[in-house]
């Protein structure tokens, strides 16, 4: 017990650090937060702009393939479109009519040349196909019956005439001095037998169903020659317009030559210009072009006309919605990308955050801490002093308690002894009134000299008298203090100790008494004495519960579960409700009037000294309900002493 005159002692206090340099670090934090704001929109949009580069050229990459392979598709088509008629030429400077015609140029022969250039003009699709003499004088032609007919033109002049001269065939794209239509002419030289030049067979080529058939894709497509010259295309202004601007005296020259009649030559309205040879170069258009609006990029893919030499073909892809979806999708992967990023960033740095403010915390605590040690140290070995005085008196009140402890079961126990004291007085009345009795008879007798029946009436006498010692040795052994020994104990011993006392007031209010068979025992780990203290409380607790029942009615049974042994005490009373129930093994709780609410706390208590458990479970939580009219039960479960259980006649006679 403390010293009253002593101070508690007292517990230190420790303070939060001041808030004021934490203050002062946020001011100063300002600037960097501020710069480190800065510095990660600027890195968004660093990342931003780079996935918007990188999806650029990715689109990029991807439309310079599919225009490759477009540019290849439509300059196969032009090959095969010039392939057609390039074997024409050749055909007809073996044709017996046309060497004929040039030998001798009769006005018959003429005529039937005529009609069968016709023919084949008409059978072929070639826009023109005429023959001229040695001097360059057209002779014969498909067009004969029209007015713009080639017949009787001097074409000396023309490339295609002098290459064929010269060199036996040639190829040349120019605009007709005629017709004013532009097209290809094909020429090839014709000789006689000998060698000598005949003449020169022309066929002219017009490629306005090939031009029609590229206006129907969405990306323009033309072809230039060596001088950058466009020669045919899906755009019809842009005929003869040029990638770039010619130099004066090869512009003046391709005047002379009437190649292209008249034009300006005005360079394609694109920028940049266009690169002779060129793949992935990207260009604008000044105006609009046909399903293409102003200003919008075109990607420039040229392909080389190899049967055509100084030909390339030019295509312009439209690029901007590639651009446009690849560029959306690298910013969105880029946005989400730095979004996760910033998060796993923005967490790692809260912890840091925190970790630092905890760790400043925990200085400032730890330096509290440290100036309150000392003092707590000088105080707790005033309190040490202290505490082993209270122990040695803790110690003390303990002994006492114990002590108290032991009285208290031991009231109870002559409590419940107050209790059985009035049936057992009855049954003690009775066999002292038969002795009176048999007393009488017995002085009767032996005045009669009746030595037989004095002598049965003395041993009648005899038996009532060890009756009468049975009971008080009981009541004498229930009424002394229990000892601390727990050891092998008879359940059948303890069980008819308790059923003797309590069956005087069983008797008085008419309670029928149901008990396992007399021949079946078990040895159990427990003290006699308080195992007995036991099971007369909960044999009176049923019988105080059966008070004024006219049918009322005690179980006790035992159950066997290997290593324990229940023994179970039930009743057909009112039973326990549930609130009571709760409360059942609380002290000082009780529903009787008269009670003092400790019989089952003592009772459980002195069960569990030896290792047994005290319960209580409604009937039809058993497998053997002792009371089938519902009621009340209780269980004991006590440990078995041996391995083992048994059955015998163990002698128990009565109780010293």
């Amino acid at each position: 017990m403390s010293n009253p005159a002593s101070p508690p002692p007292r517990t230190p206090s420790v303070q939060a650090p001041s808030a004021q340099p934490g203050r002062g670090r946020r001011r100063l934090a300002w600037p960097w937060r501020a710069a480190g704001i800065l510095l990660g929109v600027g890195i968004v949009f660093g990342v931003l702009h780079a996935a918007t580069l990188w999806a650029r050229d990715g689109a990029l990459k991807n439309a310079a393939a599919q225009a490759r392979g477009t540019a290849q598709v439509n300059a196969a088509l032009l090959r095969n479109n010039l392939d057609k008629f390039r074997a024409l030429p050749f055909v007809l400077t073996r044709d017996v009519d046309v060497r004929a015609a040039l030998q001798t140029p009769t006005p018959g022969l003429i005529a039937s040349l005529d009609e069968k250039l016709d023919t084949l003009s008409r059978g072929v699709g070639a826009s023109a196909i005429y023959v001229l003499d040695r001097k360059g004088l057209a002779i014969a032609a498909s067009n004969w019956r029209e007015p713009a007919t080639f017949v009787g033109v001097d074409y000396q002049f023309r490339p295609y005439f002098q290459g064929s001269v010269a060199h036996g065939s040639a190829e040349h794209f120019a605009l007709g001095t005629v017709s004013h239509e532009a097209g290809l002419y094909l020429s090839r030289r014709v000789d006689d037998a000998a060698g000598a030049m005949l003449g020169v067979v022309v066929l002219k080529v017009d490629f306005r169903e090939l031009e029609a058939d590229w206006r129907q894709s969405n990306a323009p497509i033309f072809v230039t020659d060596e001088h950058g010259v466009v020669l045919l295309g899906s755009i019809a202004g842009w005929r003869f317009g040029v990638l770039a601007p010619l130099p004066p005296a090869l512009a003046q020259s391709l005047r002379t030559s009437l190649q292209f009649g008249d034009a300006p030559f005005q360079p394609l309205p694109l920028r940049p210009p266009l690169l002779p040879v060129s793949t992935g170069q990207l260009v604008r258009s000044d105006a609009a072009l046909p399903q293409i609006p102003a200003a919008a990029p075109l990607l420039h893919t040229t392909l080389p006309i190899v049967e055509s030499p100084g030909w390339t073909l030019h295509l312009l892809s439209p690029v901007q919605s590639a651009i446009g979806q690849a560029t959306a999708n690298a910013q969105l992967g880029a946005l989400l990308a730095q979004g996760a990023l910033a998060a796993i960033v923005g967490i790692v740095l809260l912890r840091r955050h925190r970790q630092r403010e905890r760790a400043h915390q925990q200085a400032a605590i730890h330096d509290q801490l440290t100036a309150l040690v000392d003092e707590r140290t000088s105080q707790l070995l005033r309190v040490n002093e202290q505490l082993v005085d209270e122990m040695d008196e803790r110690q003390r009140t303990a002994a006492r308690l114990h002590t108290m402890q032991e009285e208290l079961v031991q009231a109870s126990k002559l409590a419940l002894l107050g209790q059985v004291a009035a049936g057992v007085a009855h049954e003690i009345n009775q066999p002292v009134a038969a002795i009176r009795a048999y007393a009488d008879n017995a002085a009767e007798f032996l005045r009669r000299h009746d030595d037989g029946s004095a002598q049965e009436n003395l041993g009648t006498i005899a038996a009532l008298t060890e009756r009468i010692g049975h009971i008080t040795g009981e009541l004498r052994a229930f009424s002394r203090k229990a000892g601390s020994s727990v050891g092998p104990t008879s359940l059948r011993d303890c069980l008819e100790g308790a059923l003797l006392l309590i069956g005087p007031r069983a008797r008085r209010q008419g309670v029928a008494l149901q008990r396992p068979p007399a021949d079946q025992d078990y040895l159990v780990q427990a003290d006699r004495v308080r195992l007995e203290q036991v099971l007369v409380n909960l044999l009176q607790n049923a019988l105080e519960a059966l008070e004024g029942r006219p049918d009322g009615r005690i179980v006790v049974a035992h159950q066997d579960l290997g290593a324990t042994v229940q023994v179970q005490v039930g009743d057909n009373g009112p039973g326990l409700s549930a609130q009571a129930r709760a409360r059942l093994f609380t002290p000082f709780h009780t529903t009787k009037p008269e009670g003092l609410g400790l019989g089952l706390v003592i009772s459980r208590d002195l069960a569990a000294e030896f290792g047994g458990e005290l319960s209580a479970a409604r009937p039809a939580d058993s497998t053997a309900p002792p009371a089938p009219d519902g009621g009340a039960l209780f269980i004991l479960t006590l440990r078995k002493a041996s391995g083992r259980d048994f059955a015998s006649n163990l002698p128990h006679g009565p109780n010293p």
